[in-house]
């Protein structure tokens, strides 16, 4: 068993949420949409689950949620939705550089619908500039997106200011809290936020399962068309199942995320410490405090981070370079570059995702291999210097 450590990309699912599900596979399998009793109980496990969820991030009403199969969708029903619904009040929409892949794309996609598609550059921590935010607003600006932390790097986003800057001008905000969601509480009536991005498996639910947070009073056009389920904005059967292990690791995650963070902070702060104390040339990536507890991203001078990893698989370690969902491409990270990083910076980063699952022996074991896999790439690396190969040859 590998020891992982690859948690921004997928987490185990959690031992009691599939106790709770198990009953909705075999005996409760029914439709909510049907009329009978077995439809009418999967109706009340449905509407509980909302309540559930809505619970998670404080909304005051559970009829805010909207059921999806992920983040992906959730983040092309609120952005796409939302553009296509109040094109009429304008055609501007506001990301940041360093969004998520989906993010991104959806942009790229209704650039070619018309739209003006306007990205926000971040500071070297990969933090948006928000006076640059406040420079790019214009009349024709109806939508702000900016996801609540780096899913990379890790940097927090100052959402709450950039509420109020969209409130400000009334302009809706969307913010997908995928990278954040174990490890920052959210609380929409403190901060008020109109749209949330939601997922299931990043709270240690099962996959395929996520929701979209829609404000009272804030429309979007439906992207997927069918029998009307979920107020009409996201049709098809309900997935139950996935639907209360969603809400079950959404109650377990609101109880347990106080103690679970301190936890992981203390084994992030060790691992970040201790690499930084023992590799040479090493770096750390994004904001050194105003970073999520279970992230640690490095970047190491004169290597490759896929040469890494493959180094890190030979002693069972599981890691990344980057986000998941952007990994199969050789590019460089358009996060590292946004914050300034040269190509060759950017192609040697380690991304360290811890999780609930996460020891202290798992640490202390990256620790011991990570200096000898990075030393041996080094060697084999003709972009080494001179000076550090002389060092590493002097040290047995």
């Amino acid at each position: 068993m590998s020891i992982y450590l690859d948690n921004q990309a997928a987490k185990p699912v959690d031992e009691r949420v599939i106790s709770e599900m198990l009953p909705y596979f075999r005996d409760k399998f029914a439709n909510p949409a049907s009329l009978h009793a077995d439809g009418d109980i999967a109706t009340d496990i449905l509407e509980k689950s909302r309540e559930m969820v809505a619970d998670f991030i404080n909304a005051p009403n559970p009829s805010d949620i909207i059921f999806t199969s992920g983040a992906t969708e959730s983040n092309n029903l609120a952005i796409i939705g939302a553009a296509n619904f109040y094109k009429r009040k304008g055609n501007h929409i506001i990301i940041s550089e360093i969004e998520h892949i989906s993010i991104l794309n959806i942009a790229k996609y209704l650039e070619k619908q018309g739209f003006k598609i306007s990205r926000i550059p971040v500071d070297r921590y990969g933090i948006i500039r928000l006076d640059k935010l406040e420079n790019l607003i214009n009349d024709s600006t109806i939508l702000i997106s900016v996801a609540s932390a780096s899913n990379e790097v890790g940097s927090i986003q100052p959402i709450e200011e950039i509420s109020k800057i969209a409130t400000k001008n009334k302009i809706l905000f969307h913010t997908d809290a995928i990278p954040s969601e174990s490890t920052l509480s959210i609380d929409v009536q403190s901060v008020p936020i109109d749209m949330i991005t939601l997922s299931s498996n990043d709270i240690y639910g099962p996959r395929g399962v996520g929701a979209l947070y829609l404000k009272k009073g804030v429309r979007v056009n439906p992207i997927i068309i069918g029998g009307g389920q979920e107020r009409g904005f996201r049709s098809g059967s309900e997935n139950i199942p996935g639907i209360v292990g969603f809400a079950k690791a959404a109650g377990i995650m609101k109880n347990e995320m106080p103690k679970e963070v301190e936890y992981l902070k203390g084994l992030r702060d060790k691992l970040i410490s201790g690499v930084l104390e023992i590799i040479p040339n090493s770096h750390l990536n994004g904001h050194p405090e105003k970073r999520l507890a279970n992230n640690a991203h490095f970047r190491f001078d004169y290597i490759e981070g896929e040469s890494l990893i493959l180094q890190l698989k030979e002693h069972n370690v599981a890691a990344a370079t980057g986000s998941a969902c952007s990994s199969k491409t050789l590019e460089p990270s358009h996060t590292l570059i946004a914050m300034g990083l040269l190509h060759e910076e950017a192609h040697g980063s380690l991304l360290v995702s811890l999780g609930r699952t996460t020891k202290l022996t798992d640490i202390n074991k990256i620790i011991e291999v990570l200096p000898g896999a990075v030393k041996r790439l080094r060697i084999m690396s003709p972009l080494t210097p001179p000076e550090l190969l002389k060092k590493y040859k002097e040290v047995k």
